[in-house]
């Protein structure tokens, strides 16, 4: 009887304890929940994002976060020039270290698109730093997801071209997008570093920097490029965002 009395104590006291442990998960979990809404432009370029975050205290002090989450991006452009994308072309290698190698020239070719238009859905990596309760900054970046968008016609601009005359080719988004490091990266992938005012427990107001790569895959690989089918544009504009904590009080 003292055995199964025992027993019981023990197993309400666990029960109690998981209680305690789960509400301050999910509470926890809830204070850190964010949806957002960013705007960038630079001239003849604009973006929109939507993104849910979800970030984690990793310091005693709960200043910096660490974090991970969801964003759609859609971007549209006027006549830009997409260059070649391939780090074995722009770099000649593979690998980090081509973040310390100067381009070929002579390998960058030119895709020419009067407009352009991408989507993609990424998964995305958030870093955060909170100075006080109002005042913080941050960064993210995409690492993974894909790509969509319709298909757009433009000119291949090449030195090496067989002909005097410049192609024209279609192209569409690269389906899937990875990152990897500058010109190894595959895809639409999108950055932004920000400064953050906390207006309330529940709403921010970011404005920062957007750096995004878009990138195109051509119908067919272009031989004279050394076979190469992607031509990327780098972009960099200036953002502003809205973030909500729906579930803070």
């Amino acid at each position: 009887m003292f055995l199964i009395n025992h027993m019981k104590k023990i197993i309400s006291l666990t029960i109690a304890l998981l209680s305690v442990l789960t509400s301050d998960a999910q509470s926890s979990f809830k204070q850190n929940h964010d949806f957002g809404l960013a705007l960038s432009y630079a001239p003849k370029e604009f973006n929109v994002s939507l993104s849910w975050k979800q970030m984690h205290p990793i310091t005693a002090n709960q200043k910096f976060k660490l974090g991970y989450g969801v964003r759609f991006n859609g971007y549209i452009s006027n006549d830009k020039d997409y260059v070649t994308a391939p780090a074995r072309l722009t770099s000649g290698e593979k690998g980090p270290q081509v973040l310390f190698i100067e381009n070929i020239q002579e390998n960058i070719d030119t895709f020419s698109v009067h407009n352009a238009q991408h989507n993609s859905v990424n998964a995305t990596i958030f870093l955060e730093y909170d100075f006080t309760d109002k005042w913080g900054i941050g960064f993210n970046i995409d690492a993974a997801g894909l790509s969509f968008g319709g298909s757009r016609e433009g000119t291949i601009i090449s030195s090496n071209s067989p002909s005097s005359t410049p192609e024209v080719i279609n192209a569409k988004p690269t389906p899937y997008n990875v990152l990897l490091i500058s010109d190894n990266d595959i895809g639409m992938l999108n950055s932004e570093l920000y400064g953050t005012f906390n207006v309330s427990s529940r709403l921010a107001i970011n404005a920062g920097l957007t750096f995004m790569f878009t990138e195109f895959q051509t119908e067919k690989k272009i031989v004279y490029n050394g076979n190469n089918d992607r031509f990327r544009y780098k972009s960099l504009m200036g953002m502003i965002s809205i973030n909500f904590k729906p579930f803070n009080k």
